[in-house]
């Protein structure tokens, strides 16, 4: 590495490839060969070669990679446990019963929706009427009604609040 830093070229592609090997083994050794190896072992050279003017060739070597070697190991299993744990695989989705192809808004009574959305005070109308039936961003309802952007927040939220209740909504207590 300090042949690298030095500007050698051949010592750094020497130093990489067999970095790629150590962490491939390394991988291996606690989980085995799994798909998400190499993964693994492309963010470490990776991060190796973006840190590599961090490392002080006065220090052992070794340590250094290693560090950075465990914190992409442990990056890696939290994704891959935190997908794996939310997402399901395209050849095991479920079929869709009768009831999942129902329209959307046949359990909706509209007209209950239209009448809670009156009864709302005029400026939590407006701003959930301009962020849920015109598609306006927050910044845009809130430069059009002279607001601040937390403020349009809020109020659609003290809005959404009064609905669910109007309605009978079972979240009262947010």
């Amino acid at each position: 590495m300090a042949s690298a830093q030095d500007g050698n070229q051949a010592a750094y592609a020497e130093l990489l490839a067999l970095l790629t090997g150590v962490a491939r083994a390394f991988v291996r050794a606690r989980i085995g060969a799994l798909p998400w190896t190499d993964d693994v072992v492309q963010e470490t050279l990776l991060t190796v070669h973006l840190a590599r003017h961090t490392y002080d060739p006065a220090r052992p070597f070794a340590p250094w990679f290693y560090a950075i070697l465990r914190s992409r190991f442990v990056d890696a299993a939290r994704k891959h446990k935190r997908v794996a744990t939310r997402e399901v695989g395209a050849d095991v989705l479920p079929d869709r019963t009768p009831a999942d192809r129902a329209a959307p808004d046949d359990d909706i009574d509209v007209a209950r929706v239209r009448a809670s959305l009156a009864a709302l005070p005029e400026r939590q109308r407006e701003v959930i009427v301009g962020l849920k039936y015109r598609d306006e961003s927050v910044r845009e309802v809130a430069a059009r009604l002279g607001l601040s952007e937390s403020a349009v927040k809020v109020t659609a939220h003290r809005g959404y609040k009064a609905m669910r209740r109007w309605l009978g909504g079972r979240r009262d207590a947010d």
